[in-house]
């Protein structure tokens, strides 16, 4: 019988096969993925430990985005209620103006104007030639959209429509080279021409005298000559003058209010006096409806 104080194996051969026992594992581990099983019993039985370990970070962070986008809600709330009283308020005034003109207009005998059919289109693409600012919107005569008709965005005048097909029209921007528009100065009522320049952001007004009474930060606004652009709407103002005495005429550039570099969706207006008529998807869904009948 052994000892049951006999020594086991030295330290240096527990060593010896530990590292011959680990080598093995190693190899058929990587041959044949023996250990896959245990890592993945490992991985499930220490996933529980890993998610508490993370959850109170992530806890605290909940709640601070949590405080933060309430917080910023409160905020866009109360600046929305703002914006909104502002623009009640500017409703109201413009009904005052309106009704106020009517008024006028009957006293002095003329004819109240009409207010002008309206109808959204959107920008599918933009011409490639650098020498030419023109765009395609998604209307053509299918929607009664005609040439010469005029176009805006919500800040101002954008162009008229050059060409129209079936669902398609083309569309001049007044920063073209080739437009010209009649405007009037809000201010004093100077009526001048804008032509374009080739440049998104800037307009020139063409044969004004040196002693003209116009200012920078004149607002430009269209005449209605020309039967093409309703009067009143905003056009441009004036940014620079240069009255060089040496040059035959001053020199005036103005800033287009309309955005038409970044030009997404436009409006297309059917002035009183036209004779085309919007042609809206729910009328033409009924026409169809009509001729099947």
């Amino acid at each position: 019988m052994k000892s049951l104080f006999e020594h086991g194996p030295s330290l240096r051969t527990r060593l010896l096969l530990a590292l011959i026992v680990a080598g093995a594992l190693m190899f058929l581990d990587h041959r044949l993925q023996t250990m896959q099983p245990v890592r993945s019993f490992l991985s499930t039985a220490t996933a529980p430990v890993q998610y508490l370990a993370v959850l109170p970070e992530e806890v605290m962070d909940r709640l601070v985005y949590l405080a933060t986008t309430r917080s910023a809600l409160r905020e866009d709330n109360q600046r929305l209620r703002d914006e909104l009283l502002g623009l009640q308020m500017a409703v109201q005034r413009l009904n005052f103006l309106e009704n106020e003109n009517a008024r006028l207009r009957q006293l002095l005998g003329s004819e109240v104007r009409a207010a002008s059919r309206r109808m959204a289109a959107e920008v599918v693409s933009v011409a490639t030639d650098p020498f030419s600012h023109q765009v395609v919107i998604n209307k053509g005569y299918q929607s009664g959209v005609y040439e010469g008709q005029p176009v805006l965005d919500n800040r101002g005048i954008v162009g008229q429509v050059v060409s129209v097909a079936r669902n398609t029209a083309r569309v001049l921007l007044i920063s073209d080279q080739s437009h010209a528009i009649s405007l009037r100065a809000e201010r004093n009522d100077i009526r001048v021409i804008a032509q374009g320049t080739g440049s998104l952001t800037q307009l020139e007004l063409n044969f004004i005298p040196h002693s003209t009474e116009l200012q920078e930060g004149d607002v430009l606004v269209s005449s209605g000559l020309g039967g093409v652009f309703p009067e009143g709407y905003p056009v441009a103002e004036i940014n620079l003058i240069n009255r060089d005495e040496r040059l035959q005429y001053a020199q005036v550039f103005v800033t287009p209010y309309a955005q038409l570099d970044r030009v997404r969706t436009l409006l297309l207006l059917w002035p009183a006096n036209a004779q085309e008529q919007p042609i809206f998807e729910e009328d033409m869904e009924a026409s169809e409806v009509n001729d099947v009948g």
